[in-house]
């Protein structure tokens, strides 16, 4: 199948690239004309601009933007819809607010076009692993997307199957999942970026309670000098606590079990705030990952080494490089 991919970062150029793997036609564009080079060398047809991307697809087009959200995701919607012809596909798979999702499908319905927004969880382990996709926007255009959906995907990979799941429909056991119409993609991402910060806030704090084991204040009898990367480690095999981010934290502590190359100031980017304010609209008690989303706030101005746990985890699975603090 053809796409047009816009954004050839982290994820949009693995994305690519695993496409590509999977017998797709891509066609991308990237503000930064070396993206495109090093993309076109590997099998993607490079294009010079929006307008040039846009001539080498055939309708009905579909263009997927992997771009920040907030205004460059907006400027790269209305410089579409100038753009583009009734029928064609416009898919945000980067980590837009779900509102802006629904106003942005009203919008671009009204125009012939149709919308989808996918959250798309992955990081920079995707090209390999597969993405998880959660998708919203019009069932037809969602439907006629599948092909580059399943190809995204994982598949069934080595994940056991749950018990019962043979019984039931759907794609969801693929890793990639029709959740409703416009925003219902990334507003079930927004609360897996949200669940994701609980989670690792409680690693974190874990961790941060083992390094301080051996602090003077206790009693000689009940110090201990606990090795993180081997805790870590053992709780991977068979630990009901195990999970990729706990595999991820037992790669950073064995590369460097001080974490001395992170100083603990940890980003949000968006979502976790977004999950607080759902749960505040929808009278719905969300008291850990509230915590979590400000504890992150709070790490910018005193780091702990949990806050470093937490740095060294958002490193792992996306490359996300720690911003100075203040």
């Amino acid at each position: 199948m053809q796409l047009g991919m816009i954004g050839l970062g982290r994820m949009g150029a693995n994305m690519v690239r695993r496409l590509i793997r999977g017998g797709h036609h891509c066609v991308v564009f990237d503000r930064d004309p070396e993206a495109v080079h090093r993309l076109a060398a590997e099998g993607a047809v490079g294009a010079g601009s929006l307008d040039d991307l846009i001539s080498r697809l055939s309708p009905p087009r579909a263009l997927w933007m992997m771009v920040p959200a907030g205004d460059a995701t907006e400027a790269t919607v209305d410089a579409l819809v100038q753009r583009l012809s009734p029928e064609d596909i416009v898919i945000d798979g980067g980590n837009s607010y779900f509102k802006d999702d629904v106003r942005r499908g009203k919008a671009l319905t009204a125009r012939g076009l149709h919308y989808v927004d996918v959250g798309t969880s992955g990081g920079t382990w995707g090209l390999d692993r597969g993405y998880c996709l959660m998708i919203g926007g019009p069932e037809s255009a969602v439907t006629h997307l599948d092909p580059i959906f399943r190809t995204l995907a994982p598949g069934l990979g080595i994940v056991g199957r749950t018990k019962g799941r043979e019984r039931m429909e759907g794609t969801a056991e693929e890793g990639y999942l029709y959740c409703g119409p416009a925003g219902a993609g990334h507003f079930v991402k927004m609360i897996h970026n949200g669940i994701e910060y609980g989670l690792m806030q409680a690693y974190a704090e874990g961790f941060d309670i083992f390094r301080h084991a051996n602090a003077k204040h206790l009693p000689n009898d009940m110090r201990y000098d606990l090795n993180l990367a081997d805790i870590a480690e053992v709780w991977r095999r068979g630990s009901v606590v195990g999970s990729w981010l706990l595999d991820l934290t037992a790669a950073a502590l064995a590369e460097n079990p001080d974490l001395s190359n992170f100083t603990g100031s940890v980003q949000d980017s968006g979502e976790g705030r977004w999950t607080v304010m759902a749960a505040i609209e929808e009278g719905v008690p969300a008291e850990v990952l509230s915590v979590s989303l400000y504890t992150r706030f709070r790490s910018r101005q005193d780091h702990t080494f949990a806050e470093k746990i937490l740095s060294a985890m958002r490193y792992q699975f996306g490359g996300h490089v720690e911003r100075p603090a203040g």
